[in-house]
């Protein structure tokens, strides 16, 4: 350690307790709120504006909706991740036929190209949506690894409408992300999307062309 690193540390801790300093003031935060309902209709109006694509569903019928999706768009394949509540619950309900479902079940080194060259679609849960700005919350794991929402060209994620927060901070609150951080986390508003510059807009580039978000009404 250097000698001016140790002054200015030594300085800092001459200082006093850091733990009697004022809380912060977060009432300007906590005004965000609105009731359930409502948090949809925000969330919906802000992701619809920057194209994200919703599909509505109840809790019985989210993976006959995702399949049905997925055989109108004519898609050869989706992958998901097995292990993953939302995952096993799509397989066991999918059936035979239809596009084919995919496990993502390997490391990426194992089936790269057909990672990034062979899948037409993935799918992925959610851990909640934030109302305020528009977005979905995404916490990336070994059962539903991060590039299952940034490599195949549409994201197709479920969300269930008793998730949705009411601002960011509402989120890092409730999930109990103030005290411990999650290891990843992602915050998608719509599909990946670019520009030059001359600001002519595209999409796809760096990750998805398209986003589905399959909502659950589970509020009634």
């Amino acid at each position: 350690m250097t000698d001016s690193r140790t002054a200015i540390l030594g300085r800092l801790r001459a200082a006093g307790d850091f733990g009697s300093l004022p809380p912060a003031d977060t009432a300007v935060l906590e005004r965000r709120r609105w009731p359930a309902a409502e948090r949809v209709v925000r969330l919906r109006k802000g992701m619809e504006a920057v194209h994200t694509e919703f599909l509505e569903a109840s809790p019985a019928t989210w993976p006959a909706v995702v399949r049905a999706f997925c055989e109108g768009e004519g898609l050869a394949n989706l992958l998901f991740g097995p292990t993953s509540e939302a995952g096993a619950a799509l397989a066991a309900a999918w059936g035979p036929g239809g596009p084919q479902l995919m496990p993502y079940d390997r490391p990426v080194e194992a089936f790269k190209e057909e990672l990034f060259s062979g899948v037409a679609a993935g799918f992925t849960g959610t851990v909640g949506g934030i109302a305020e700005t528009g977005g979905l919350l995404l916490m990336p794991g070994p059962a539903e690894p991060r590039l299952l929402s940034l490599v195949p060209p549409i994201h197709i994620a479920l969300l269930r409408a008793s998730t949705i927060q009411d601002s960011f901070w509402s989120a890092v609150k409730n999930l109990g992300w103030g005290r411990s951080l999650p290891p990843n986390a992602l915050l998608i508003s719509g599909p990946s999307k670019t520009a030059d510059i001359e600001q002519t807009l595209a999409y796809g580039v760096h990750g998805p062309k398209r986003l589905i978000v399959v909502l659950v009404d589970d509020l009634s």
